[in-house]
């Protein structure tokens, strides 16, 4: 049949059934050429086997985005996992979320702790616990996936204690809880692999100086952003030198290293948040050139393979910590103030001093909010013994007069009897 065919073809040219050559060469080509961008953006992947059963691991950001995918492919290889989540943990969302997650990696070692973020209080609340278990609890691996971004053209907010929502949930959230957890961090065994992995994002090239503080009037939603995780960088770089420092019990050295990584543009709600300025008619475009972000903008799940490589390959174990993974592979650090040691310094003191500060008078307000709230459950209780009171009064008051009235009865009907 090969062979008829072709010199069917040979001899009497293309049959009539068959389309354009050239047509199918311009298809062909273009499905190919939209078939290697398609492959080129979404990226390396992590081809490490490893198993993660016994591994202890906290997470923040684990229910969305690729912070999701992450928690979802240690869960698969049996890591236990503590979620932190802005939620409590009996929120039925969260406990939806958890029963799901268990459900599909088939792994019951999954948790949420609340931790909010935004929260200086509760972040202290949930590493303080963490800290003061005796003996301490064992820890292998710290991911740090949340942050937040304010949709572009909208405005400067703050949390609940003051701080810009930006600086606070990308860097100093986790300075926070880096901090508190560094006697745990510090107490694990020589031969013990503690890995902590910090997600960044190449925007931290564009940033301004550290020193260059951002006052409202300076303030973007990108420029804050790209502070932050900056800020985030250099704090990691001190992190590592910090926990170098550390002179073990044992005289041996400290195992535990911190890992940058950028895991590159994905379709997570965030950037889908960025993209669409965070409005219906930002939705409607965003839905209309979907093809487009699918075409050059990786999955959750793709994004999440440079962090699943910090977290899994076993040569990072060896060489020094503080190294920026990207595409599944070790690179340089376009900024030399990450690793600027001064700058690094002013960081600590400064975010030092600010937490210090800021929770100092969040003890003060809570202490008088709860000064205020007994002085309310005070004059309520006063108020209800009162109306108690006054209750028994009318009550003994009516039975007087009941009694005064039978007795007035009884008075009448006495004379009328004789």
């Amino acid at each position: 049949m090969p062979l008829p065919f072709i010199a069917s073809l040979f001899l009497d040219g293309l049959p009539s059934w068959m389309p354009n050559p050239w047509l199918m060469a311009k298809v062909g080509g273009s499905l190919s050429a939209v078939a290697l961008t398609k492959w080129y953006a979404s990226g390396a992947i992590c081809i490490s086997d490893r198993k993660m059963h016994g591994r202890v691991i906290i997470m923040t950001g684990g229910t969305s985005g690729i912070g999701a995918e992450t928690a979802f492919e240690l869960g698969r290889r049996g890591a236990q996992l503590v979620l932190l989540t802005r939620q409590p943990p009996s929120d039925p969302f969260l406990v939806e979320y958890i029963d799901d997650l268990r459900e599909r990696t088939n792994n019951q070692l999954i948790y949420a702790e609340q931790a909010d973020l935004s929260s200086l209080h509760s972040i202290r609340q949930f590493a303080t616990r963490w800290v003061d278990n005796v003996p301490p609890r064992r820890l292998d691996m710290i991911i740090l996936c949340a942050a937040t971004m304010t949709p572009p053209g909208s405005a400067r907010t703050e949390t609940a204690e003051g701080i810009e929502t930006t600086w606070m949930v990308n860097f100093l959230a986790n300075f926070h809880l880096l901090s508190i957890l560094s006697p745990a961090i510090r107490a694990q065994p020589f031969d013990r692999d503690v890995r902590i992995i910090v997600p960044t994002c190449s925007t931290y090239i564009s940033s301004p100086p550290l020193d260059s503080a951002l006052d409202k009037k300076r303030w973007t939603p990108r420029t804050a952003y790209a502070q932050s995780k900056l800020a985030l960088m250099v704090f990691c770089q001190a992190y590592q030198k910090h926990l170098d420092a550390y002179k073990r019990p044992d005289s041996l050295p400290m195992t535990a290293r911190t890992l940058m990584v950028d895991p590159g543009y994905a379709r997570t709600p965030g950037t889908r948040r960025w993209l669409t300025r965070g409005s219906l008619f930002g939705l409607f475009i965003y839905m209309i050139t979907y093809a487009f972000w699918w075409l050059f903008l990786k999955s959750p799940s793709k994004g999440a393979q440079s962090i699943l490589y910090a977290a899994l390959e076993s040569s990072l174990v060896r060489g020094e910590g503080g190294k920026l993974i990207k595409e599944c592979m070790e690179v340089d650090c376009a900024r030399k103030d990450v690793k600027d040691e001064e700058v690094a310094k002013k960081l600590w003191e400064s975010s030092d001093k600010l937490i210090e500060r800021t929770e100092r008078e969040a003890a003060i307000k809570r202490a008088n909010e709860k000064k205020k709230q007994k002085e309310r459950e005070e004059e309520e209780k006063k108020a209800e013994q009162a109306e108690e009171i006054e209750a028994l009064v009318d009550a003994i008051a009516k039975g007087k007069r009941k009694n005064a009235k039978k007795a007035k009865n009884a008075a009448k009907a006495a004379p009328s009897a004789s």
